[in-house]
C-alpha cells in the first residue's frame, strides 16, 4: 500500500488555542482524523507527525526515503528559516508538497519567503484545514503518476 508522510512543525500542537482568528478552531488531531478518513477511501496509508524540534523534522524526512512515496509538510515557522529542512527534502528525492493553513502571502512580510518551496512539487496555502485535504489529493496524484 502507498504511504504518505504528513510532517507538522512547531506550534501546530496548539491549533484551536493559538490565534484561532488566523488558524481556525480545529485541532491538529481533528485535521489528522479527516485526512486519515479521506486516505482510507483512496486506499493509501497516512502517517501524521508533529514536533516543535527542527531536528526531529529533519530526521523524519531523512528516514522517509525508505518507507514513504510522498511527503506533505507544514513546517510552520521553520518554512521561513530552515535551510536544514530544505536540504533534507532535496536530499531524499521523495516528492514533497508544502502546505499552510493560512495564506502566508497575506500575512507579515517575513512569511512570504519559503526556504523549501523550490525543492517541493508545489505549495498549498490559505485554505485552513482543507489545505491538508488538498495536500492529500496532490500526494495521491503524484503517486498515481509514478
Amino acid at each position: 500500500m502507498n504511504k504518505i508522510l504528513f510532517i507538522n512543525g512547531p506550534n501546530l500542537n496548539l491549533l484551536s488555542l493559538r490565534e484561532p482568528n488566523v488558524y481556525g478552531s480545529h485541532t491538529l488531531k481533528d485535521i489528522e482524523l479527516k485526512v486519515k478518513e479521506q486516505a482510507a477511501l483512496a486506499q493509501v496509508t497516512v502517517d501524521f507527525r508533529q514536533s516543535n524540534s527542527e531536528g526531529d523534522l529533519v530526521t523524519w524526512i531523512q528516514n522517509a526515503r525508505n518507507e514513504f512515496q510522498v511527503l506533505v509538510i507544514n513546517a510552520a515557522a521553520y518554512t521561513h528559516t530552515s535551510i536544514a529542512i530544505r536540504d533534507a527534502i532535496a536530499a531524499v528525492g521523495i516528492p514533497a508538497i508544502e502546505i499552510h493553513l493560512s495564506n502566508v502571502h497575506a500575512r507579515e512580510e517575513f512569511r512570504h519567503r519559503s526556504m523549501m518551496a523550490a525543492v517541493c512539487k508545489g505549495v498549498i496555502s490559505g485554505f485552513g484545514p482543507h489545505s491538508y485535504l488538498l495536500g492529500l489529493q496532490a500526494a495521491i496524484s503524484l503517486i498515481n503518476k509514478s
